[in-house]
C-alpha cells in the first residue's frame, strides 16, 4: 500500500497566505470600528477620561507587536513590506489640513488641532520625499534621514494623542476634543493613527536590520 506524501507549502503560498490574512484583519478592524463607532461606544462622560477611546487606540497595536512576537511568519511579512508603499501611506497623514479647517470652524481647539494638524501636514509633505530617496538608494532605508523621519512621525503622533486625551476632558461649555470620538472623525485616531504607528515600526524594523548587515 503506497503512501501519498504531499509536498510541504511553498514559501509564495506561505506569503499569500500571510498577506490575504493581514488584508482580512485590516477589513473586519476598519468595519468594527465602524459599527461600534456608530453605536457610541467610544463616548465618553463629559469631564471624563476617554477610555473607550484609549482602549480603541492601544488593543491594535498591542495585537500587532503580540502578532510580530508570535509569528514568524507575520515577521516576515513584515520584514518584507516594500517601504516606498508604507512610506507612501504616510501621505495622506496631509490631511492634517482639515484640522486646522475644525479648528477655524471651533469644532476643535486650537491647542489640539495646530499642532496635530501642523505635524501631520508636515510628515505628509515629507513622505514623498521619502519615497524618491527609497526608489533611487536601494539603502537609503537605512540613513539617518529615513530614521528621523520615521521617529519624527511617531513623536507627532503620540503628542496629538496626549493633547487629545487631556483635551477630551475639558470643561461644560468648552471646545474640547470629544468629536474626535464621533464619525467620521473617529476613524482617524482608532484607526489610521495605529495603522502609521505600525508602518513607521515596520519601516524601522528595515532599517534596523539593513544596518545591521555587513556594509550597512
Amino acid at each position: 500500500m503506497s503512501t501519498t506524501v504531499l509536498p510541504p507549502p511553498s514559501d509564495s503560498t506561505a506569503s499569500g497566505g500571510i498577506r490575504l490574512g493581514v488584508f482580512l484583519v485590516l477589513a473586519i478592524w476598519f468595519v468594527g470600528v465602524v459599527v461600534l463607532g456608530a453605536q457610541g461606544a467610544f463616548l465618553g462622560r463629559p469631564g471624563a477620561p476617554p477610555i473607550g477611546m484609549a482602549i480603541g487606540f492601544t488593543a491594535p497595536l498591542l495585537l500587532f507587536f503580540a502578532w510580530l512576537r508570535l509569528s514568524s511568519a507575520f515577521r516576515s511579512f513584515i520584514l518584507s513590506l516594500d517601504l516606498r508603499l508604507a512610506a507612501g501611506i504616510q501621505a495622506w497623514r496631509f490631511a492634517g489640513l482639515g484640522f486646522l479647517f475644525l479648528y477655524a470652524y471651533k469644532v476643535l481647539p486650537g491647542p489640539f488641532a495646530l499642532p496635530a494638524g501642523l505635524g501631520d501636514m508636515a510628515v505628509g509633505f515629507a513622505a514623498p520625499w521619502m519615497v524618491l530617496g527609497l526608489s533611487g538608494h536601494p539603502r537609503f532605508a537605512a540613513s539617518a534621514t529615513f530614521v528621523r523621519w520615521n521617529w519624527l512621525g511617531i513623536l507627532d503622533l503620540v503628542v496629538a494623542l496626549g493633547l487629545g486625551a487631556s483635551m477630551a476632558m475639558a470643561a461644560p461649555g468648552a471646545i474640547g476634543t470629544a468629536p474626535m470620538a464621533t464619525l467620521p472623525l473617529l476613524i482617524v485616531p482608532v484607526f489610521l493613527v495605529p495603522l502609521f504607528l505600525m508602518l513607521h515600526a515596520a519601516a524601522l524594523m528595515q532599517s534596523r536590520r539593513m544596518r545591521r548587515r555587513p556594509g550597512g
